[in-house]
């Protein structure tokens, strides 16, 4: 096997090798809202999931750029709320749209035209046409530091305040989420993305 120290890596080929290793990633493309101007932001990550279920809690790791927090990380931090979405191929060419790099007055939603609807517990808007969506809170920020003490990382772990499904893809009956039916898009790395082809089933040993 090829063997590489991570201590020999440039920070290009750390993501590369961790982006490209753990596949496929789940997408969560968040809204939130700038408590001082009301704009309304969307941004995809991709370095995301679920953290516990005695709390309905997910993490959302929030990368830095050359030591500035993100729109999104702030204005978490500033009103403790976000909305976030699952993505499928409905949705796809909008949520790669909003990757783009704005200026803080700008809006992802309006400049894409991106039709939204109320929340129901927190007041930042949701994106209508993805079929599963969770209301959040901020429950913890951790500012993760490089061995320098320079933060890079903004961790956000938040609580689901409210799950969102459409008739579409869930069962009602049994509480279940239907994945075929969802058919939601992970990240691969560089510009892959990838759908659910084969679904396998096993029950786990006793």
């Amino acid at each position: 096997m090829l063997h590489y120290s991570s201590k020999d890596l440039s920070k290009k080929q750390q993501y590369k090798f961790l982006s490209g290793s753990i596949i496929p990633r789940p997408i969560a493309w968040v809204t939130t809202m700038s408590t001082a101007s009301g704009v309304v932001n969307a941004a995809p990550f991709s370095f995301f999931n679920a953290a516990s279920s005695e709390l309905p809690l997910i993490t959302l790791a929030i990368l830095r750029k050359q030591g500035h927090m993100k729109d999104t990380a702030r204005n978490i931090l500033e009103n403790h709320e976000l909305v976030i979405h699952l993505v499928d191929d409905q949705v796809l060419a909008e949520m790669n749209q909003t990757a783009a790099s704005l200026s803080e007055d700008e809006s992802e939603i309006l400049l894409n035209h991106i039709e939204t609807i109320p929340s129901r517990s927190v007041s930042v808007p949701a994106i209508k046409k993805a079929k599963l969506r969770m209301e959040a809170t901020l429950y913890q920020h951790v500012a993760l530091q490089d061995h320098e003490g320079d933060v890079i990382t903004d961790l956000i772990i938040a609580e689901v305040t409210d799950f969102h499904f459409s008739e579409a893809v869930f069962d009602e009956e049994k509480e279940y989420i239907l994945p075929e039916a969802l058919q939601p898009v992970a990240r691969l790395a560089g510009t892959g993305y990838a759908h659910i082809s084969n679904i396998t089933n096993l029950e786990r040993p006793k």
